[in-house]
């Protein structure tokens, strides 16, 4: 396992120690409890499995030019903003990936990827060359109006499902889920063919962007 792994995992037995000890001296709720409550960024200095969704699963991604929207905002945030992509794949309504923040600010870096990735996907499909944007527009305004954190239109389903990567075994299996996803779904035999994904990286083939690779 790479040095970056076991950072991390130190990290974590660092904080459940602090959490356990602090729940023993203020009666809190057992720690199972506090710690399995939704699929919330509990310790934004930790790598988490997430899944980003298009809202009502909208196929956005079947098309090259918003994939790589994707793309060059992962990019764009590892070079900017501290973030580490350790596997991710785009199907053609969601993204699975695992990620980490540098400096310890994973919420508010998935904050601005999700935001600016939505304001460009917005524009991107209001473009003539998109003959499906009157329909996917109407899709967006319908999922607005009935929340109230949205203006006009909403892209992205406000939950990421946050699960933290709590053991190598876990990082693993997530690993191979998010990898598997396009053989699964029928669209190609291998995990490698499958271009909008880590899986290349992993293989050391030319892979579409430079991802933060673990030693597994």
């Amino acid at each position: 396992m790479s040095d970056s792994w076991t950072l991390f995992f130190r990290k974590r037995l660092h904080t459940y120690t602090n959490v356990y000890e602090t729940t023993k001296r203020h009666s809190l709720p057992h720690i199972s409890t506090i710690m399995t409550t939704g699929y919330q960024i509990y310790n934004p200095a930790n790598a988490y499995y997430l899944t980003f969704t298009v809202v009502d699963w909208v196929d956005v991604f079947t098309r090259k030019v918003y994939r790589d929207i994707i793309l060059d905002c992962f990019s764009y945030c590892r070079a900017n903003k501290g973030l580490q992509v350790w596997a991710y794949v785009i199907m053609t309504n969601h993204i699975h990936c695992i990620l980490s923040a540098k400096n310890n600010n994973l919420s508010d870096v998935l904050r601005d990827f999700k935001r600016h990735t939505a304001s460009t996907m917005l524009k991107t499909i209001q473009t003539p060359q998109e003959s499906r944007r009157d329909w996917m527009i109407k899709r967006f305004e319908f999922a607005a109006r009935s929340n109230v954190r949205n203006n006009q239109h909403q892209f992205w389903m406000h939950d990421n499902h946050a699960e933290e990567l709590i053991t190598a075994g876990f990082m693993n299996q997530k690993l191979n889920y998010i990898h598997s996803n396009p053989v699964r779904a029928g669209f190609v035999e291998n995990a490698s063919e499958w271009l909008y994904s880590s899986a290349s990286n992993y293989l050391n083939l030319p892979s579409l962007i430079e991802i933060d690779v673990a030693d597994i």
